[in-house]
């Protein structure tokens, strides 16, 4: 599909970051670099209107370009504009003005956020307007959309679901997270709906789940949204699916569960970002670079994710080594003046000059360290 550049400077931490973004994107960096300001900047240059109408509807007051920015990134953020800031997408500037006449009404980017597992903490969804500005927009849209899904007339069972995910999807997220349990909304005491984590006579209520199935789950939710009926392979108006730190209390067998489900997603024609602080996602990325460049065969993906490689899922693994499909990983880096800029380490090669793309940006420069201090107390010892 090629390339999306984004382009942000001076805003927050941010000095300069330019982001040539592909079917599957990447971001890595220590916390605080500004991965999620910069994707919500692709949401906002995206889906302006579609963002301000919601802020409308819920009785914010959108006329003032500088509350505006504190609406959609959240309270406090409007002193991060400085008069040197420039946001743009693909050469055209986003001013803070021109923010509601981008894109339309429709919603074209879902975005994931990582505090998603928060926005359900009593076992169920708030709607958009119950939240104040202090909560980021994004955080707020994807609220809406499991409220919308849990008062749905299809909701009492919500995990597993036959005719949304495929056999293999579903098989992986039972061994990885639920463990032949049930997912579903049941009323409470209180005659209220709330979730449900069901094994044989036990109902757990959200609360008493594992931190991972608590965080899984929402996740899951989400990507249901992103798979319509069957006759259709993806939603028409949805082009961009944003997720922000999906491995937040997984284990990495659930979390390769999950990166199956997002090479589905390229599979279905969506241009999918991600932000990471795992090397298991720069694995996957790293693996896919490795078996394309040696056109290895596509069951070695089905492989690598330990699935059945039948027909469904060598689709699904052929569209990932497609040479159509552009790979892209990219660092945030603190510079020695405090503030961060981008860095392309797509080649993703441990062999590299370049330490930030040996190193994966920095997420496997902590192991090297560990093992060279286990080498060196073993070669002290033999002395």
């Amino acid at each position: 599909m090629g390339l999306t550049r984004l382009e942000i400077r001076n805003f927050a931490q941010i000095e300069e970051a330019v982001l040539d973004l592909g079917d599957l994107t990447v971001l890595v960096g220590p916390q605080g670099s500004g991965k999620s300001l910069a994707l919500q900047w692709l949401k906002t240059a995206l889906d302006g209107r579609h963002i301000v109408k919601a802020l409308e509807d819920a009785g914010a007051d959108v006329r003032k370009a500088d509350a505006l920015i504190d609406l959609i990134f959240g309270v406090g953020m409007k002193d991060a504009w400085h008069p040197n800031t420039e946001v743009s997408l693909d050469g055209t500037a986003l001013k803070r003005d021109s923010i509601k006449k981008r894109g339309t009404e429709k919603e074209s980017v879902f975005f994931v956020p990582a505090h998603r597992a928060s926005l359900i903490s009593d076992g169920w969804a708030q709607p958009f307007q119950k939240f104040t500005a202090e909560t980021p927009v994004v955080a707020r849209l994807f609220s809406q959309t499991l409220f919308e899904l849990f008062t749905g007339k299809d909701s009492t069972q919500l995990f597993p679901l036959n005719r949304v995910l495929k056999k293999e999807y579903r098989e992986l997220i039972d061994r990885a997270v639920f463990h032949s349990g049930t997912i579903g909304l049941e009323e409470d005491a209180q005659h209220a709906k709330r979730l449900r984590l069901t094994h044989g006579s036990s109902k757990l209520p959200f609360m008493t789940w594992t931190a991972g199935q608590r965080e899984f789950t929402p996740l899951l939710l989400g990507l249901y949204h992103l798979l319509p009926p069957r006759k259709l392979r993806k939603q028409p108006h949805i082009n961009w699916v944003i997720i922000e730190e999906p491995e937040m209390g997984l284990h990495p067998q659930a979390l390769s569960a999950f990166l199956l489900m997002v090479l589905d997603l390229l599979w279905r024609g969506y241009r999918v970002v991600l932000s990471t602080h795992s090397p298991v996602v720069l694995t996957m990325m790293w693996m896919l670079r490795v078996l394309r460049s040696r056109a290895a065969r596509s069951t070695l993906v089905c492989e690598g994710f330990g699935v059945t490689p039948n027909q469904q899922m060598k689709k699904v693994a052929d569209t990932a080594l497609s040479t159509s499909v552009e790979l892209r990983t990219f660092v945030m880096e603190f510079q020695e003046n405090g503030k961060v800029r981008s860095r392309d380490i797509s080649g993703l090669d441990p062999g590299s000059d370049d330490p930030a793309e040996a190193g994966w940006g920095g997420l496997t420069g902590f192991t090297t360290q560990f093992s060279e201090a286990v080498r060196t107390a073993v070669a002290e010892a033999d002395e």
